[in-house]
């Protein structure tokens, strides 16, 4: 049987993606340029007995979406950058109280207001280091909107099976483009559901580390009975000053992510087999690059693209790896200058590393990225 298909906007497949994933609460503000996310999910998530409610603001959105978590239900929210912004404290709470939950940025110009309707990837820092205190993050960046269907889903597998924030980032061309969707069949993706207490209520504990890295977490409003706090607590969920106890928690919540990278991280390489000079470019930069890479080839250069997929944890092996292969890293982004950032870092001097950024609201053209690459080689 052929598979239901349809023209969709990237903003469109990632509130069907959402749905396929099992999401079952939407609490957002609309803000451009990620309202069809909210507009779908208004309409589609009734059918399948889910909830949707347009919240007062940024900060009760991103409550809404803590308190339906915790009941059980697969929860997300939609915004954009100056919302995000206003979302920083509870993002912060969910991840010390960790609790699953998936955040759609779709990307403008900045700060503050900044370009609405226009095209940036300016919150890609922001996304690992917005909210304070040390954290793990997990940040997806697809580039189409095929991917953005797909990476929603996966959004909502890593939230639940790590029990923690997941934020996925595209940027506005990505949002509001018309591809092509290829719906997948009830089973044909992976999807992750909580992981259920083992124990009676009686011996329950909300973040009991024998249990393993990701404790089992109970449903609000079921027989087990639980504290939620965002202070440092114990294995009971009660706060707690004992440094052993805060030290060996805060650790344990990095190392979740950090000991998992294999299965959290995602790329794509094009021809960087033997390339003199790597684009690595991720949203629709990546598109740009792709084009400029195969301009690049019939011109004699070896160039090829690296294009991280999950942004966060920050893919450091691999472009490390690059960064002694090729002669030079040209990083594209919609931004004066973020992920080169990291390039650099794990570099370590190895290779050039130059940097290809745009911030006026065009996308970065493949013209642009072929004169980075030819003044760099």
């Amino acid at each position: 049987m052929a598979k239901k298909v349809a023209l969709l906007q990237g903003n469109e497949a990632c509130a069907q993606g959402a749905v396929y994933a099992g999401a079952k609460f939407f609490g957002g503000y609309p803000i451009t340029p990620s309202t069809e996310v909210a507009e779908v999910l208004s309409v589609e998530l009734p059918k399948v007995g889910g909830k949707f409610i347009q919240m007062e603001d940024e900060i009760a959105a991103m409550a809404s979406v803590i308190g339906a978590s915790l009941t059980g239900a697969k929860s997300i929210t939609a915004t954009s950058g100056p919302g995000v912004s206003l979302k920083q404290e509870l993002i912060g709470y969910a991840c010390i109280a960790e609790v699953p939950c998936v955040i759609i940025n779709v990307m403008r110009g900045g700060p503050s207001t900044g370009m609405p309707t226009g095209p940036g990837q300016s919150d890609v820092m922001q996304a690992m280091w917005g909210t304070h205190g040390d954290h793990a993050a997990i940040a997806l960046v697809p580039d189409s909107c095929q991917e953005i269907f797909t990476e929603t889903v996966r959004a909502f597998n890593l939230a639940e099976k790590y029990r923690m924030p997941v934020q996925v980032l595209f940027d506005e061309i990505v949002g509001h483009m018309r591809e092509r969707i290829e719906f997948p069949e009830p089973g044909e993706l992976e999807v992750i559901d909580r992981e259920a207490p083992s124990v009676g209520p009686e011996d329950y504990k909300p973040y009991d580390s024998t249990k393993g890295q990701v404790p089992p977490l109970a449903d609000f409003g079921s027989e087990y009975k639980y504290h939620v706090t965002g202070l440092n607590k114990a294995d009971d969920g009660f706060p707690t000053t004992k440094a052993s106890l805060v030290d060996a928690e805060e650790r344990r919540q990095i190392d979740k992510v950090m000991d998992n990278i294999a299965d959290i991280e995602s790329s794509e390489e094009y021809l960087t087999e033997d390339a003199d000079v790597v684009i690595w470019a991720y949203g629709s930069t990546s598109r740009s690059a792709r084009y400029a890479v195969n301009e690049l080839r019939k011109e004699g250069v070896k160039a090829g693209m690296f294009r991280p997929i999950t942004l966060w944890p920050f893919p450091a092996k691999r472009t490390a790896e690059l960064a002694e292969q090729a002669k030079a890293i040209v990083v594209a982004e919609m931004n004066l200058g973020q992920m080169v950032l990291e390039v650099e870092r794990v570099a370590k001097g190895n290779c050039v590393v130059a940097h290809e950024g745009r911030v006026d609201g065009d996308p970065i053209n493949p013209g642009q990225i072929m004169d980075k690459v030819k003044e760099v080689l």
